[in-house]
């Protein structure tokens, strides 16, 4: 081979590595979330309720913070203790940038779900979470802007009902952006580790 091809291999080469290089540098810069990206979607963007204080609430009181929210009912068997025991373990795995993190849950039962039993609930888990209701027609709202379904099912008597509802999480950034849909049994670490990924990005 003359100088001129080793010197023209040479250049190709280069330009070859340079690519790969370029390509590997783009893939990484996206991060790899475990749960399903929803960055840019164009629902879930807000609610107006009130928190188990009584206090009016709606995403902008949460600025600064990574948010979770899930909807369910206090008298759920297992979806809702399970999301919510997963929800405190992922605070406590975030470890000083726990503080950084609010879970809110939005009962689908606001007949049965009153601010003392919602306070209650909370308590099971952290402290530092926050229940929502709202009026059956605010209810309806959320549930419409946020894709959540849930409906009502009869027992034997008349208190005895249950509630089938939607089972996955909302994940919010620091700005108040829908970033993540978390789908239930995903688990603490996984959580934990895409809010701290979500961190890392401000």
């Amino acid at each position: 081979m003359n100088r001129r091809n080793v010197i023209a291999s040479f250049a190709a080469w280069s330009l070859a590595a340079g690519s790969g290089s370029l390509i590997v540098a783009c893939s990484e810069s996206k991060p790899q979330f475990k749960a399903i990206d929803l960055t840019g979607a164009d629902y879930a963007r807000d609610f107006q309720l009130t928190d188990h204080n009584g206090q009016p609430r709606s995403l902008k009181d949460f600025r600064g913070k990574l948010v979770v929210v899930f909807f369910g009912y206090t008298q759920c068997p297992d979806v809702c203790p399970t999301t919510l025991v997963e929800l405190a373990e992922a605070k406590k795995l975030l470890g000083p940038d726990g503080e950084k993190l609010q879970g809110l849950f939005i009962t689908v039962d606001p007949e049965r779900d009153t601010p003392e039993v919602l306070k209650g609930y909370m308590g099971n888990f952290d402290s530092g979470f926050l229940a929502l209701r709202g009026t059956p027609e605010q209810l309806a709202a959320v549930a419409k802007e946020f894709k959540v379904y849930f409906k009502k099912v009869d027992g034997k008597t008349p208190t005895s009902y249950t509630m089938d509802h939607s089972a996955a999480s909302y994940v919010y950034d620091t700005q108040g952006r829908l970033r993540l849909y978390t789908r239930y049994g995903s688990g603490a670490q996984a959580l934990a580790s895409d809010l701290q990924l979500l961190l890392r990005q401000g």
